[in-house]
């Protein structure tokens, strides 16, 4: 993980949760400091300097994450010699549209960015029943949503709702019970959660019913 702000901690703390190991990397003696309290190992870095990647054995990882975000050139140079040393996969934190190019044109593999994400994710969730959103391309995405009233006390196959709103029901959650799989006998409850997957337009437009 080479950028130990925000971003890059949060992401290498929550790798380690998930039983991974993780090298936090990072310019500022101080950051480096606080990370290895947390992280396997951290050292203090000029990562754009390939000669001291191979130093800190980075190329021995095969994932590399660059959370360097306002230092643009840094997180370039970073990337192309992340690539040079061969990393099969790695994934980058652009800040715009351009920015991303340049680092999928240079080596990136995989290209996120999280500011932009985030406010799409948080404008979705601003209006309507909508709980949680997860949009997985373009055109798709997946919503979890409290069921609308005219759905309450029938089964999903009397709801019709592939058929009148073009969206699917995966999953439903009842009242203080765990998601299981929706079937079209499934009824629906007042108080159940819905995980809806189907075009954007479609599940915004169905999450947004009263």
């Amino acid at each position: 993980m080479i950028g130990l702000g925000r971003f890059g901690s949060a992401l290498a703390d929550t790798l380690i949760d998930m039983g991974h190991e993780v090298m936090g990397l990072d310019a500022n003696a101080d950051i480096v400091q606080e990370a290895s309290l947390r992280l396997d190992h951290a050292a203090q870095i000029n990562a754009t300097n390939i000669n001291a990647l191979e130093q800190i054995g980075a190329k021995h990882f095969p994932i590399a994450v660059v959370g360097i975000g306002d230092d643009v050139e840094a997180s370039i140079l970073t990337t192309a010699a992340l690539a040079d040393l061969g990393i099969r996969s790695i994934w980058a934190k652009a800040i715009t549209q351009s920015h991303g190019r340049i680092l999928e044109r240079v080596g990136a593999h995989h290209v996120v960015f999280p500011e932009h994400d985030m406010g799409q994710r948080v404008a979705h969730l601003l209006t309507g029943r909508m709980m949680d959103y997860m949009e997985l391309d373009e055109s798709f995405a997946i919503v979890e949503t409290t069921a609308p009233a005219e759905m309450v006390g029938k089964s999903l196959r009397d709801t019709q709702i592939r058929k009148r709103h073009e969206v699917t029901v995966v999953c439903v959650k009842p009242a203080g019970e765990t998601f299981t799989y929706a079937t079209p006998e499934t009824v629906i409850n007042a108080d159940d959660v819905l995980l809806i997957a189907g075009e954007t337009p479609r599940v915004t437009k169905f999450a947004e019913l009263s």
